[in-house]
This record gives structure tokens, sequence and C-alpha cells, in this order.
């Protein structure tokens, strides 16, 4: 031990943070049967039959929170990952569990390849405008 009057703790401050948490809400998982879906800009959608996900004594504090977060507005996994402060690794894992237990479902925003041309947008409007 060094004389630094702090003791064991000389090792951690304040700003470390939880050192093993991260990986005990996963209980070690780093993938989940979901996870090929669950990209950054995955949207997160609670499942209107979720009433009450605290009842549920399987799920973690941190699954709750997804369902709660997501009910009021589904949420990109990226967003999770920074409103929860989880590694995006973890949340994944965590919506994989919900998608599992179809509290939470998963959809892909519309890839731009796949929306119209701005020029066809502009031509429909001016044709509505015409009429």
């Amino acid at each position: 031990m060094s004389g630094d009057g702090q003791g064991r703790n000389h090792w951690f401050d304040d700003e470390a943070g939880p050192v093993v948490r991260p990986y005990a809400m996963t209980r070690g998982r780093t993938t989940s049967a979901a996870q090929h879906r669950l990209d950054l800009i995955a949207v997160v959608v609670t499942e209107s039959h979720a009433d009450d996900p605290e009842a549920d004594q399987t799920l973690s504090p941190e699954h709750v929170d997804i369902v709660e977060l997501c009910r009021d507005a589904p949420q990109s996994v990226a967003e999770l990952a920074a409103e929860l402060d989880l590694p995006v690794g973890v949340v994944r894992v965590l919506v994989g569990d919900l998608v599992h237990e179809e509290l939470v479902h998963v959809t892909r925003p519309v890839p731009p390849a796949e929306l119209p041309d701005e020029s066809i947008l502009r031509d429909v409007i001016n044709g509505l405008r015409a009429l």
C-alpha cells in the first residue's frame, strides 16, 4: 500500500464508473438470438401487450428501462445506449432478450435507396398544385 491515505482505493476514482457491471448485466453473454438485426440504427418498439414489465421477475431493471423508454417513442439501439449510459454491446444483448420474450420488436429505418427521388416528389407536389 502506498502512503497516499487512500488505502486500497488508490486504483479507482469517482470517474471510473462500474468495472464489472455490464458483464454482470448480460450474465456474461456477448450475443443474443436476435442480434443479427441489431445494428446502431435498428429501431426498438415496445409491443402493445407489454403492460407491466416490472411485474416480470426475470427482467433486470435495465430490461424494464428499455421497455419503458421505447413505449414513449421508438428508440434506436444507439439512442438507448446513450440514454442508459451502457455500452452498445450490452444494449444489443438486453434488446435481444426482450425480442425473445416478445416485449419489444425491432424495425429498420427505410434505406435511402428505397426513398422516392426528390425530383419525383416535386413533380407530384406541382401536379397537385395544378389541380
